[in-house]
C-alpha cells in the first residue's frame, strides 16, 4: 500500500531549512495541514495550485484526523507539518494512533529541531569536551504532567548541558527548580526567541538574572531556554581529541 500521509518535520522557521524530501512531499501533496501558530506560513509557498490548505491552531485532534483520513479515502496525499522535528513535542502520537487504528500508513520525516537552530544563533557546540557530553532535553512541568523522577530540580543535578522547551511563560519556576537543583546563579544562561526567524531575539545571561532578562524582553513563549557551562566554552579554549596531533580519525 503506498503512503499517503507524511508527519513533517518543518524546521525552526526559515524555509530553507526545510529538507529536500520536505519540499518534495510539500509540492506532491494534495492536502497540508500546518501549525500555523509556530510555523512560518512561507513553507507552505511551494505548495501546488489547488491544494487544500489547513491552518491547524484551531482545529481539534478530532477535526484534523478528520481531515487526514477523509484525504486517504479519496485518495489523497496529505503533509501534516510540525514545527522543528516530530519527534521532540510534536504531539503526533495521538494522530498516529488514530491512523494505525484504521489501518492507514504514514511516514515522518524528520525536520532541523528549534533546539539544533538555537544553538547555532549563539554560535555554540551543545556537548564540549571536558564541560558536558550530555543534552538534557526537557519541559517544565505545567497542563502537561511530567514523571516524578524528571522533574527540572532532579535533572540539574547532572549538570549537563541543559535545553529546557515550552517553558518561558513560568521562566521564575524554571530558575527556582534549577537552583534547587544545585545550580550556582552564575551558571551561564540564555534564552533564544524564535529561532530562524526574521524577528529572532537571543538573550545571554546568568541563571541568577534570567528571570530579569526574559521578564524585560516580553517573552513568554517559542523560546527555548538553555543552561549550561558549555555556553562559556570559548572561554575555556577546550579542544576536542578530535584534532590532536599524531591521533589517527576518520570523524575529521
Amino acid at each position: 500500500m503506498a503512503v499517503q500521509v507524511y508527519f513533517i518535520g518543518a524546521g525552526p522557521g526559515d524555509p530553507e531549512l526545510l529538507t529536500i524530501r520536505a519540499k518534495n512531499i510539500i509540492e506532491q501533496a494534495d492536502v497540508i495541514i500546518y501549525a500555523d501558530s509556530l510555523i512560518n506560513p512561507e513553507v507552505c509557498s511551494s505548495a501546488s495550485k489547488g491544494t487544500e490548505i489547513y491552518p491547524s491552531a484551531s482545529l481539534s485532534l478530532e477535526e484534523i484526523t478528520g481531515i487526514i483520513v477523509n484525504a486517504v479515502k479519496q485518495g489523497k496525499v496529505v503533509a501534516r507539518l510540525q514545527s522543528g522535528d516530530p519527534s521532540i513535542y510534536g504531539a503526533i502520537q495521538e494522530q498516529m494512533a488514530v491512523l494505525d487504528e484504521k489501518g492507514i500508513e504514514y511516514e515522518i520525516i524528520p525536520g532541523v529541531s528549534s533546539l539544533l537552530a538555537a544553538a547555532a544563533a549563539l554560535k555554540t557546540e551543545l556537548t564540549v569536551p571536558e564541560l558536558s557530553q550530555t543534552v538534557i532535553i526537557t519541559r517544565m512541568e505545567g497542563r502537561t504532567p511530567v514523571p516524578a523522577s524528571e522533574n527540572l530540580k532532579s535533572l540539574a543535578q547532572h549538570q549537563a548541558s541543559m535545553a529546557i522547551f515550552l517553558s518561558a511563560s513560568v521562566i521564575e519556576k524554571v530558575v527556582a527548580e534549577l537552583l534547587a537543583g544545585g545550580y550556582h546563579p552564575d551558571t551561564p544562561a540564555a534564552v533564544v526567541y524564535r529561532a530562524t526567524w526574521k524577528d529572532e531575539l537571543v538573550l545571554r545571561t546568568t541563571l541568577g538574572n534570567l528571570v530579569e532578562h526574559v521578564k524585560a524582553s516580553g517573552i513568554t513563549k517559542q523560546a527555548l531556554i538553555l543552561v549550561g557551562a558549555f555556553l562559556n566554552s570559548k572561554k575555556r579554549n577546550l579542544r576536542s581529541k578530535l584534532y590532536n596531533r599524531g591521533l589517527k580519525s576518520e570523524c575529521r
